[in-house]
């Protein structure tokens, strides 16, 4: 049963996709999928585009239509904890869907994603990573080490830090500091994404297993479009890295 790799965007997917060996490919949903091989391991890889029904679609497909045993999101971020800088790489161990819920008095009350506090209840917010998949990535990473950024894309001599923690998915894409403050505190998140969310929810309908591994390419407050687009491509490598080392452990 192969791996289903998944990302949002072509400079995430590049790193993959040059990478592979026997390839073939075909295209479903309007999406390309690659079916091959990544370091010894068989493989399916599809960008997803951006946003929660886009990656809940092509993680479907995985899912079902070619009988992925997990599926790994590997990828850029934008950084909500003030500890972490451009190139680190956040493993998440805890998404949260922060877009969905109950407005009430004009403010959004984040709640468990599918659900209504008043019609189907639960105690739930978010989705963990299974334990056993953390532990082999714990252990798969611990002793790699990331190279520092380029100076052109603000490196400052240090090499990338991996960090573990939770990761907010929505459907927007945060170009304010004072939510970013806000979200940081709210809910522990260490990075913001659009994606990862969906492939969590979907993989656990399906009874499978997920990661998510997302590189900062910005720090989501005033100047996050101007970071992404400069830091974008450079920090997706280091996403891949660590995906290619977690390649034969799951």
């Amino acid at each position: 049963m192969p791996i289903g790799l998944i990302a949002a965007i072509p400079q995430e997917l590049a790193h993959l996709r040059s990478a592979m060996g026997n390839v073939q490919w075909m295209d479903i949903a309007h999406t390309r999928f690659d079916i091959g091989s990544l370091d010894g391991c068989d493989v399916v890889l599809a960008e997803t585009g951006m946003g929660k029904v886009n990656a809940a679609l092509v993680t479907t497909v995985l899912a079902h239509r070619f009988g992925c045993r997990a599926v790994i999101f590997s990828g850029v971020a934008g950084g909500l904890d003030p500890d972490l800088n451009v190139g680190d790489v956040v493993i998440a161990d805890r998404l949260i869907q922060y877009d969905a819920g109950l407005i009430e008095d004009e403010r959004l009350q984040t709640y468990q994603a599918g659900h209504v506090p008043f019609i189907n209840p639960t105690d739930r917010l978010g989705y963990d990573v299974g334990g056993m998949v953390i532990d082999k990535v714990r252990r798969a990473l611990g002793g790699l080490e990331l190279p520092p950024l380029s100076r052109l894309a603000g490196g400052q001599g240090r090499p990338a830090r991996i960090v573990y923690g939770t990761v907010l998915s929505g459907d927007q894409y945060l170009h304010s500091e004072p939510t970013r403050v806000r979200l940081h505190s709210e809910f522990g998140g260490r990075a913001i994404e659009m994606e990862g969310g969906a492939v969590a929810q979907v993989c656990e309908a399906f009874g499978i297993d997920w990661l998510v591994v997302r590189a900062l390419s910005d720090l989501a407050g005033q100047d996050s479009q101007f970071e992404f687009n400069e830091f974008a491509g450079e920090v997706a490598a280091s996403s891949a890295t660590v995906l290619r080392t977690l390649l034969p452990v799951l």
